[in-house]
């Protein structure tokens, strides 16, 4: 990966309290969202401002609001947990131009990876009070789920389906330099 920005080299890893991923997909009427309560990610930034971005999230940590359709997207009909536990992504290309991001990379769901890109923003870096430096960034991109074998749904009685196929993805992290 590489960077056109004055980002300090060195290793940043995610603040998980201050650090999301979730998905959003039409259901039926509505948008249907979700989250991952654990979001792991570090960045690294080598001397000649070269970075590296990989992350990951366990799929056990997936939260929506009914804890029955919560266990249902842990089925093999979704995510299947037990055999696939992490959705993971690893970044190939950076490009930052100002505030602006693109990055790059590899997305693995379900045992299927796929190369995705995301367009986003890039904040800092930033020194906080307590002398860290942190690191924003946040990025969203639209992805087929049956790509990653995500195949579940049903028919509507009308014609058409319950889920669309296009998922949104999006993450948001801060990062703080080790």
């Amino acid at each position: 990966m590489t960077t056109a920005t004055a980002i300090p080299a060195g290793t940043y890893t995610t603040d998980g309290v201050h650090s999301t991923a979730g998905f959003a997909v039409k259901h039926m009427l509505s948008t249907f969202r979700g989250t991952f309560g654990v979001v792991d990610a570090q960045v690294t930034v080598g001397d000649d401002g070269a970075a590296r971005l990989e992350g990951s999230v366990p799929v056990s940590s997936v939260i929506v609001k009914d804890e029955n359709l919560q266990a249902h997207l842990q089925s093999p009909e979704f995510f299947d947990a037990e055999q696939y536990p992490e959705i993971r992504f690893e970044g190939l290309e950076l490009t930052i131009d100002g505030p602006a991001a693109t990055l790059t990379g590899d997305l693995t769901i379900k045992g299927n990876t796929e190369r995705v890109t995301a367009e986003g923003s890039v904040v800092g870096p930033i020194e906080d009070p307590f002398g860290n430096t942190k690191l924003g960034l946040q990025f969203e991109t639209t992805v087929d789920r049956t790509r990653f074998g995500l195949n579940w749904n049903a028919p509507l009685p009308k014609g058409g389906f319950m889920l669309a196929d296009d998922v949104t993805i999006s993450v948001d992290l801060e990062l703080a330099q080790a």
